[in-house]
């Protein structure tokens, strides 16, 4: 595909990304306004969060070993329809509890597009021509991590929080049509079909024991109390059965043996550290800014402008220059460190903080996030074998996912008991009784405070701004193993093949009986691999084309160069 061509399939892939992104965080500055219009407590104010996030990253796996398996266009537009559904069905409802179902079944269409838009890229784009397009992505998603809650705001204040749903639909509608149109990828080989539901069960339980534990442990239950134990120990054996029978089956969910691959490995580490900074700051970020500092749910949006910035910059500039260079490794060293001093310094504000200095706070964490977000998809899909590419890149998405899942909801309970505690001792230590929050209202919920009296407001912006403080201060250890394990990922050169030209390789070397060279395999390929064996059989290293070199250039639609010489020079006109 040409550059224009590339541009015009990935405008629909970005516009579903952007929808699934949106249905995370364009809540999160209006959910103040939400949950008390709603009626709600702390624990709904994080439920409405965690919903869409639990059922995204339970579900990103699932998408990403379906479209190893089956036509990835039409898993696309299923989960673009499955959302656009929800996301109407959500801004109709009445009740907290409404509102988290449908927040369910908007993650579960979020959980798809999240998967299978950067596995889609990945059969049209080469590794080392995909830095700069995932540029493109990176910068969809800051701007819809960070820019949703500005949008999320501007409607609240205008026109009414329940646009903050149904402002995503009319945007998947439209990726929907752009993808039906311009996205035409190769019919998969035709062969049995094994979906692993017995791992697929066991994962999606394990995790949803594990969240919900971890989410309501401390404020509906006692950590120390039978229900507490029941749904730990619950959790560790639906995900020890999960390892056992992803082991045996023939199609895992998650195949364990990417493991054994160190690139795989280190990236899911580094990823879940990842998810923390990126959904926690988004979240609680709001809450800082009206909550802390008194501002409205818009103003609160274009307060975290300094981070949208950086993270747009961070992942374009990155980008494009990984695909001009050929060196991923540098920036992603570069961009973890930032991450970690942004988390440290956040973890000095308070509510009166100036504002300048919360910026570059903000700008910095943008900046870390940008330059290894995306990349670390990158440099998985580089290093593993085309056949599994699916479920790597999901599996990669699924553990930052479940770290962004944790981490919000450890943060709020974190949030919700520290903020309590610091309301009560500052209205003990003014003489006031805590009843003096107003009608309806306690030191655990969510204040409204326009109609708390000036002194008392005080105190609890001060809570709030220190409590936000204690939340980053969590975060921030984590972004230290993300600095450790980003330098330890091999520096592995990107690969010029696209997936489906690998995947073209691999069963024209099946069909012409290439694949008798066994030295050394590519860049990108698993060494010793029938795939492998056929990229190096029609890489030309004697400078003509050899017969299965022929069949794979037909089979890539690239035929009219054949019976030119194939070169290893990336430069010559023949080879590309």
């Amino acid at each position: 595909m040409s550059h224009r061509e590339v541009l015009t399939a990935l405008s629909g892939l970005l516009m579903g990304m952007l929808v699934a992104i949106l249905s995370s965080t364009v809540v999160s500055t209006s959910l103040p306004r939400i949950v008390s219009d709603l009626h709600g407590s702390q624990t709904s104010y994080t439920w409405v969060i965690t919903a869409t996030l639990l059922a995204t990253t339970v579900s990103t796996p699932l998408w990403g070993k379906f479209s190893d398996l089956t036509n990835r266009k039409v898993l696309l537009q299923v989960a673009l329809v499955l959302f656009v559904l929800a996301s109407v069905a959500a801004g109709f409802s009445q009740n907290t509890a409404t509102l988290i179902t449908f927040r369910v079944f908007q993650g579960l269409g979020a959980g798809g597009l999240t998967a299978l838009v950067q596995v889609v890229m990945s059969d049209i784009i080469s590794p080392r021509e995909r830095g700069r397009y995932m540029g493109f992505l990176g910068a969809v998603m800051s701007v819809g991590t960070i820019g949703g809650p500005l949008l999320g705001g501007v409607l609240t204040d205008s026109i009414g929080w329940r646009w903050n749903f149904f402002v995503g639909v009319p945007v998947g509608i439209a990726a929907l049509i752009v993808i039906q149109r311009t996205l035409h990828l190769p019919p998969k080989p035709k062969k049995k079909v094994v979906i692993d539901y017995w791992g697929a069960g066991l994962i999606a339980g394990g995790v949803s024991l594990l969240l919900v534990w971890v989410s309501l442990g401390g404020k509906q239950f006692d950590w120390n109390s039978v229900t507490s134990w029941s749904m730990g120990v619950g959790a560790v054996v639906l995900l020890v059965l999960a390892v056992i029978v992803e082991f045996k089956t023939e199609e895992p969910i998650i195949p364990l043996t990417l493991f054994k691959n160190r690139t795989f490995t280190f990236a899911v580490v580094a990823s879940l550290s990842v998810g923390v900074a990126m959904f926690g700051t988004s979240v609680f970020l709001g809450q800082y800014m009206q909550l802390a500092r008194g501002q409205s749910p818009t103003m609160a949006g274009i307060l975290t402008l300094p981070m949208v910035l950086g993270l747009l910059i961070s992942s374009m500039v990155a980008g494009a220059l990984i695909s001009k260079y050929g060196k991923w490794k540098p920036y992603m060293i570069v961009g973890s460190v930032l991450l970690a001093a942004g988390l440290f310094l956040m973890s000095t504000i308070e509510y009166d903080t100036n504002f300048f200095i919360v910026s570059v706070f903000m700008a910095m964490m943008g900046l870390g996030i940008g330059m290894v977000m995306q990349n670390l998809v990158l440099v998985v899909q580089n290093s593993v074998d085309v056949s599994v590419v699916g479920a790597a890149s999901s599996s990669v998405a699924f553990f930052r996912s479940l770290g962004g899942t944790i981490g919000v909801s450890v943060m709020g309970a974190v949030l919700g008991t520290k903020v309590s505690g610091y309301i009560t001792d500052g209205l003990t230590d003014a003489g006031v009784d805590p009843s003096a929050l107003g009608s309806g209202q306690s030191t655990s919920s969510i204040p409204d405070l326009s109609t708390v009296p000036g002194p008392i407001r005080t105190i609890i912006e001060s809570a709030y701004g220190q409590g936000v403080a204690d939340v980053f201060l969590i975060a921030a250890p984590l972004a230290i193993i993300t600095i450790v394990f980003v330098c330890l990922l091999p520096n592995v050169e990107l690969g010029t093949k696209t997936g489906i030209q690998r995947a073209a390789a691999q069963s024209g070397t099946t069909a012409g009986g290439a694949g008798t060279d066994t030295t050394s395999a590519p860049v990108g390929q698993v060494a010793g691999s029938g795939s492998a064996r056929a990229a190096h059989a029609g890489s030309g290293r004697s400078g003509s084309t050899p017969t299965g070199a022929v069949d794979t250039v037909i089979a890539t639609g690239a035929a009219e160069v054949a019976g030119h010489p194939v070169s290893e020079d990336q430069n010559d006109p023949a080879q590309r």
